[in-house]
């Protein structure tokens, strides 16, 4: 973003009489105000590192909100990301917010590469004033940016789970037995394994349950599970009818989003990767059932998933 912040209040804020937190501010409200007004003419007559000494002698005295955003506002242009950062934190968390430093937070947060924390104060703003230009116009941006960051996130993710998969089963600790079958059935690389279910490894000659046990501990100890290779994007005519028709009434940009973007507990996150659901949209295609199907899968998990999807306009699917 290369908009500099905004350098005024905004949003309606009543002036030195504002309150922080919903209480008065303590300490020498006289002097404070005095030292503020310094800092005032000395940044109108171009001394700004002047300026910021005096605010924050109006800050020592007293919790003056106005100095505090001049204060975040020059210390911004100066490229001091974190106290900025921390300043305006303190104004945002007041009930009184000014709508400009909620904005100006929102870029500096996006500045960061914090695009889901950026949209979130953007939205603040637009929900008190729907109208706000530079909320307006930074939304967009921030929106853009953060689809830009998940599509690149998600290429990222993509190559290294190939890595991972073109690993050699020979690079593993395995039985001379377990490798032996597993050389004798073509299954060379871990994605090959995944592409076998337990049935199939067990129908296969001298191949038993300790080999079994063997190869699900190995790839459990790695999240991952026998038979997972096979669901992919193999949907069952049932998903995929979920999917054509989520597809008429949401953006395709959404249902192609990656579960990340939910910031789910370890817990949830665990049991969708032995899923192999990598998308809201092939979460959405699942039913409750299959999802409390997973091992160590409970109904705080799954009332997590749902709320989260519901933030994206989306649900798990039902049986009819």
């Amino acid at each position: 973003m290369t908009m500099r912040p905004s350098g005024g209040l905004g949003g309606g804020v009543a002036g030195l009489d504002t309150m922080i937190g919903g209480k008065t501010t303590a300490g020498n409200p006289a002097a404070a105000e005095a030292h503020f007004k310094k800092g005032q003419d000395l940044e109108r007559g171009g001394d700004r590192f002047g300026a910021m000494a005096e605010y924050r002698k109006a800050r020592e005295q007293n919790e003056h909100f106005e100095a505090t955003f001049r204060l975040a506002y020059l210390l911004d242009l100066y490229g001091d990301d974190d106290e900025s950062i921390a300043l305006y934190d303190e104004l945002a968390h007041s009930p009184t917010a000014p709508l400009n430093a909620l904005v100006n937070l929102a870029v500096l947060h996006e500045d960061n590469g914090d695009y889901v924390r950026a949209e979130r104060l953007l939205k603040q703003v637009l929900d008190s004033d729907a109208n706000h230009p530079r909320a307006l116009l930074f939304y967009k941006d921030v929106s853009a940016s953060r689809d830009m960051y998940y599509d690149a996130e998600s290429d990222r993710n993509r190559l290294r789970e190939n890595a991972v998969l073109d690993t050699p089963v020979t690079d593993f600790e395995l039985s001379v037995r377990a490798r032996n079958c597993l050389k004798k059935m073509q299954i060379r690389t871990l994605g090959d394994l995944l592409k076998i279910t337990e049935a199939e490894l067990l129908s296969y000659k001298n191949f038993g349950e300790t080999s079994l046990v063997e190869i699900k501990n190995m790839l459990s100890s790695k999240g991952l599970r026998l038979g997972q290779g096979l669901e992919g994007g193999n949907y069952s005519r049932a998903r995929r009818e979920v999917l054509d028709q989520l597809k008429g009434s949401v953006p395709e940009a959404v249902l192609n989003k990656p579960i990340s973007v939910l910031e789910l507990s370890v817990r949830a996150r665990k049991a969708l990767q032995l899923l192999n659901i990598s998308s809201l949209g092939e979460l959405a295609a699942r039913t409750e059932a299959e999802l409390m199907g997973v091992k160590n899968f409970g109904q705080t998990s799954l009332e997590e998933i749902k709320q989260k999807l519901e933030a994206h306009g989306l649900g798990l699917r039902k049986l009819s």
